[in-house]
């Protein structure tokens, strides 16, 4: 009675749900990412990325004019000037400055207007919203200026030199932009490879009959349980016996191997609740095996197939070990996107701005494909094509 007339089962209700919470969640860290690449360091370091859109306020350290700068009155050593003006790097002059302190364990411990104090009362120290400063000494001035740190509102700020650094700055062999080449090269075949051998498999392991095909299913299953880290080197030392060394086809094949038992193990799943009169229709009429499998099994099966490749896609472009193992060589000419993006952190980890950009530039094509083949993931759920 749930179906008729329009009404909606609760199982549907259920699954339009669960797709909107998954993409809910795979959107939301999404969409963090994306912003947090068009922003600065400072702004990253100052507020989350909801507040991309507001002034936010932020401590900047900054310096003033050193001895070179300074002009005698009576007894007092003095150096003007403007904060914001003198900075090589920071807020734009006319920001507004809220507060101000002269230690790192203070940053904000004046109001602007105040005379800061220090340790020695030999100083003084002020400055007014807009940068402007008097810094005073009974002693003549014989280092660099004296450290200020400063609370600016600062308003949001955007840019496209995060882009530019990530894609386009170094050499062809450490640019994001090679690493993105590479990676599609590994994971388009070592996508399609599994699907297509594991196709073959499920229909002979679901409706063809022959010695060991029971052994066979669970040898299958026995090995989903084969930790992965297991069979790294001593695959990796067979494939340097073989002539195969370090290199894409050694990826490939490693990919393959280790995707192989989980493709054959859904996919034969799916084609075993499959009609079995159409089956037995196409044999009585004189189809081969090869006939049934191309002209009705594989059509029937598009939603476990893509329910596959999505994973399998998913899985082989967010891998590193596999291509730290496989493919990756002293030279950096087949690095991968995880991989150069370990190496941003390692080597700039204070640029989150960077590090922002890379992450989205190397999940945005899988959630590209996520997207475009979601329904197709559904309809595998539903049928059973993930158990």
């Amino acid at each position: 009675m749930d179906n008729i007339a329009g009404r909606k089962s609760g199982l549907s209700w259920a699954v339009n749900l669960s797709v909107v919470l998954l993409v809910a969640l795979w959107l939301f860290p999404t969409v963090g990412l994306l912003v947090s690449s068009f922003r600065t360091a400072d702004q990253i370091a100052a507020s989350g990325w909801w507040k991309a859109l507001f002034p936010s306020e932020q401590v900047v350290q900054l310096r003033t004019g050193g001895p070179e700068a300074a002009t005698q009155e009576g007894d007092l050593w003095v150096v003007e000037g403007n904060l914001l003006e003198e900075a090589e790097e920071g807020p734009e002059p006319g920001t507004e400055i809220t507060r101000f302190g002269v230690s790192s364990k203070a940053v904000d411990a004046y109001a602007v207007g105040e005379v800061a104090s220090f340790t020695k009362d030999t100083k003084t120290f002020t400055m007014d919203a807009e940068g402007n400063y008097r810094f005073t000494s009974t002693k003549e001035l014989k280092k660099r200026g004296q450290r200020v740190f400063i609370t600016a509102t600062l308003p949001p700020e955007f840019t496209l030199a995060n882009y530019d650094q990530v894609l386009l700055s170094g050499n062809s062999n450490d640019s994001m932009t090679k690493a993105f080449l590479n990676t599609l090269t590994v994971t388009i075949p070592a996508t399609i490879i599994p699907i297509v051998i594991a196709a073959f498999a499920a229909y002979a392991l679901a409706w063809m009959e022959f010695p060991g095909r029971a052994l066979l299913i669970a040898a299958v299953v026995g090995l989903l349980v084969v930790p992965l880290q297991l069979a790294l080197i001593p695959l990796l030392k067979l494939h340097l016996n073989i002539g195969i060394g370090k290199g894409y086809l050694g990826v490939w094949l490693a990919h393959t191997g280790f995707g192989l038992p989980l493709a054959i193990y859904l996919l034969r799943n799916y084609m075993s609740g499959l009609p079995r009169d159409i089956i037995e229709n196409a044999k009585v009429d004189g189809a081969t095996d090869f006939q049934i499998f191309t002209k009705i099994i594989l059509p029937l099966s598009f939603p476990a197939l893509a329910s596959f490749a999505i994973f399998q896609f998913l899985w082989t472009w967010n891998d590193l070990l596999v291509a730290k193992v496989f493919l990756i060589d002293s030279t950096g000419n087949t690095t991968v996107m995880t991989n150069q993006i370990v190496e941003l952190l390692g080597t700039r980890g204070g640029n989150w701005e960077i590090l922002a950009t890379a992450a989205f530039v190397s999940i945005s094509v899988p959630l590209l494909v996520f997207f475009a083949m979601q329904r197709y993931l559904v309809r595998g759920l539903l049928a059973g094509s993930v158990k």
